[in-house]
């Protein structure tokens, strides 16, 4: 698995963890370092992973609004967890991170939806975060 892909799924979960707990994914973030620290069983938490967790909280409110007024017939708090988090992490890293191509970002949310949600839910992750590759120059803006 590559480092990018490993990282990515790791701040997913992070996210997911957060959302279950109801903490923020800065205290889980924190949690998970100081596991990865203590517990030569536990792998450490990756430069990339931490960027991803931390910009996400940076921009959780602005994302979350984003999701909700974009994602047609689902209010935030009736969607799937898994899916909610895997488009926060995919909105984040599509919008706010250069660097990464937009198809990358949007294909490595699709297999954590294949990876994790329900079989609806990788068409769901495609083309809501497809509608803010179309919108991200707005989108940042705003």
């Amino acid at each position: 698995m590559a480092a990018r892909n490993k990282a990515r799924k790791r701040a997913f979960q992070i996210l997911f963890e957060a959302d279950q707990r109801g903490a923020s994914v800065q205290e889980v973030l924190a949690d998970w370092i100081r596991h990865a620290r203590s517990d030569d069983r536990q792998p450490p938490v990756s430069e990339y992973t931490m960027e991803l967790v931390e910009g996400y909280a940076q921009y959780a409110g602005r994302i979350d609004e984003l999701i909700a007024t974009y994602a047609e017939g689902w209010a935030l708090d009736r969607m799937p967890v898994v899916d909610r988090n895997i488009l926060r992490l995919g909105a984040y890293e599509l919008v706010w991170v250069d660097g990464t191509p937009d198809a990358v970002v949007i294909d490595e949310a699709v297999q954590l939806a294949k990876e994790f949600s329900t079989d609806d839910s990788p068409q769901f992750v495609n083309g809501l975060l497809g509608r803010f590759k179309d919108l991200k120059p707005k989108l940042r803006r705003d």
